[in-house]
């Protein structure tokens, strides 16, 4: 999933900040905030399986008041808790781990927890939907199931919480938008598209349908039959 999402991005803003404070202090950053956002992931896993845990290494303390603040927030509003730190597949295209499968507010969802150096703004992180979307569409098609929410978590050193959500139609959006970048993907890596066993734009032509589908039943009660 990751691999999928990293070739086919626009990676100018991150060259151009490696650029400007130069690789080693950008090595520094990127390395010190993967070990802390590893150590947070860990401490809101350890919650939610109701194990005990601590992490008395400074990196550890750095992260465990971060993993608290979205513990307090996010996950207080959550009815029942599926599975944490799932792996899903779609097979033949894709496979990756997401952070939580619940149902919140009613509504079964997938949760992902982010650590962020500084507050987000929707447009920086696109790629944190699409990672959501392709995770539930992994989830309904293997399992049959019908996520209709996903949830992003965010919080900072300084405990600044965020949370984006998005639903139904929307989730929709983001899976189609992420069939596009897996098609884009896998016409980079055109060998290994030869191999798949799933026509990627074929998904998107089915999405471009019940999208079109979605906007007509939006009018009247047939959005019911939708989901």
């Amino acid at each position: 999933m990751t691999t999928i999402l990293a070739k086919t991005k626009d990676d100018t803003f991150i060259r151009k900040w490696r650029q400007n404070i130069g690789y080693d202090e950008a090595e520094r950053i990127a390395n010190h905030s993967s070990l802390r956002g590893s150590a947070m992931h860990k401490f809101i896993e350890k919650h939610i399986k109701e194990s005990g845990y601590d992490d008395l290494t400074p990196i550890g303390q750095e992260a465990k008041p971060m993993a608290e603040k979205i513990i307090e927030i996010g996950l207080s509003r959550v009815d029942h808790y599926y599975g944490s730190e799932v792996t899903l597949h779609y097979p033949g295209l894709y496979a990756g781990a997401t952070d939580l499968i619940c149902n919140y507010d009613g509504l079964d969802t997938i949760v992902d927890f982010k650590q962020s150096n500084r507050p987000k703004q929707r447009e920086w992180i696109q790629d944190y939907f699409l990672q959501i979307a392709a995770y539930a569409m992994a989830h309904d098609y293997v399992y049959g199931s019908k996520i209709r929410q996903g949830i992003i978590m965010i919080c900072t050193p300084d405990c600044y919480y965020q949370e984006f959500r998005f639903q139904d139609a929307d989730l929709r959006k983001e899976k189609h938008r992420f069939l596009q970048r897996l098609n884009n993907y896998y016409e980079l890596m055109h060998d290994e598209k030869e191999q798949t066993s799933v026509d990627t734009k074929n998904l998107i032509e089915e999405f471009e349908k019940e999208a079109g589908k979605l906007d007509k039943a939006k009018k009247g009660a047939m959005a019911k039959k939708l989901w």
